[in-house]
């Protein structure tokens, strides 16, 4: 199979350089968007069926329409990429960042080309400083060649992109939070309408994109949206990077046709449990998504399937539970950083993940009630989506709310034995 996001990665782990990837081919999508008009560049990402690769999931194509463009529109207008990467079990953005940039790079230019764009900026995490590396390299290579800056490749079309290293926080994975750390304030939410597209960084019209999606971007233009559509399994077009963390034999990242059974990426790539020990669940997409069980192994890993199985396929990345592990601690473990990483913007999310924490550490140490199996669930249900001023806290309670379904009898040991189990 083709493996258009991976495909130039060496195998000695180095970044690529600017001529290995000009040999592959790069900056060939880049040449022949800027023969082509905006509008015909978002016309061919549209027919792709490409969707957002940072967690929603939504159709790249419809968030760029509502940037607005024309000699009449305001300017400066940003791209930004958001590598800012701190879901608990996600991996995927480093990878690409560090094994081949100037595909990030790319696929930033014409993106930014689609929506008449005048500035990027990579929000990266701050630990990644391999990347900013890698990322600073490859900037200063394709200004150097007239990819960046001033007139690229003769067309009138200009961009320059800038590396600003995130302090980090979990919040920024929240688009309009990561855009005020971007302006130099904390990271809070904003109010939404005005959306970002609109009214995004300093007052303009902003995208901002994970880092997969924007890899994706030039090679649909290079090859087309059926050619992108025919690398999937369903209807949501390309491929995706899959990981596996947790006690499998084979943990790691693997670039998979979109709907790759998550059976398959479990016992085939990651060569399944490790000896001795039995699957018992995973989550699909990082450490914000609800647990799936063996019944839903056959499950297709693509946004529609893994919805209707209960959860979110999220950034793809699974993190897997096994039956040596508990997982009331595991969810206590998840809790704990949802609590610090909170924004404290408001009450029922900074509040109740904080009272969730401490329930669930009681009872790991042998002090939990019967009640706070009550208070537990009415936790998940005051924090759901509509009751907080963003979809942080929604997400930090899904891995909660799904144990208490699937693992309700661990649960119940704990406050019968006054103990964890597994100690």
């Amino acid at each position: 199979m083709e493996k258009p996001l991976t495909g130039n990665f060496r195998s000695d782990k180095e970044a690529v350089s600017l001529a290995e990837y000009e040999r592959a081919g790069g900056y060939q999508g880049l040449r022949k968007a800027l023969l082509m008009a905006p509008a015909e560049v978002t016309e061919l990402v549209k027919r792709s069926n490409l969707r957002g690769r940072g967690g929603a999931g939504f159709p790249t194509a419809m968030k760029w329409s509502f940037v607005p463009t024309g000699k009449e529109s305001p300017h400066p207008k940003y791209i930004v990429a958001n590598a800012d990467e701190m879901e608990p079990g996600t991996f995927k953005d480093r990878a690409l960042m560090e094994r081949d940039p100037h595909q990030l790079i790319e696929g930033m230019i014409v993106s930014a080309y689609a929506i008449e764009a005048d500035i990027g900026y990579i929000f990266l995490r701050g630990e990644y400083e391999r990347s900013g590396d890698c990322l600073s390299r490859a900037i200063a290579e394709a200004e150097e060649s007239n990819y960046l800056g001033h007139n690229i490749l003769g067309s009138g079309y200009s961009l320059e992109i800038h590396l600003h290293f995130s302090a980090g926080r979990y919040i920024c994975g929240e688009e309009t939070a990561l855009l005020n750390a971007l302006e130099g304030k904390r990271a809070h939410p904003r109010t939404k309408p005005p959306f970002p597209q609109v009214s995004g960084l300093w007052g303009k019209p902003t995208i901002v994109q994970n880092v997969e999606t924007l890899c994706n971007v030039h090679h649909i233009v290079d090859k087309g949206p059926d050619w992108f559509r025919g690398l999937s399994l369903t209807e949501d077009g390309g491929t995706k990077l899959y990981g596996v963390s947790g006690k499998v034999k084979k943990p790691g990242l693997w670039e998979l046709p979109m709907g790759t059974p998550l059976r398959e990426i479990l016992e085939d790539h990651a060569g399944g449990m490790r000896d001795g020990l039995r699957f018992r669940g995973l989550l699909p997409g990082g450490a914000s998504t609800d647990f799936l069980v063996e019944e839903h192994l056959d499950t297709p890993m693509d946004y529609g399937n893994v919805q209707k199985a209960g959860s979110r396929l999220g950034t793809g990345t699974m993190v897997v539970l096994d039956d040596q592990t508990c997982p009331v601690g595991m969810v206590w473990n998840l809790e704990h950083f949802f609590a610090q990483e909170s924004c404290g913007w408001c009450t029922p999310c900074w509040s109740g993940l904080a009272w969730t924490e401490k329930i669930l550490l009681a009872m790991e140490r042998g002090r939990g009630t019967t009640r706070d199996l009550d208070t537990l669930m009415f936790q998940t249900k005051f924090l759901a989506p509509g009751n907080t001023f963003c979809a942080f806290a929604p997400g930090a309670v899904e891995p909660l709310q799904s144990a208490l379904k699937y693992f309700a009898e661990d649960f119940r040991r704990h406050i019968d034995e006054q103990r964890c189990p597994w100690r």
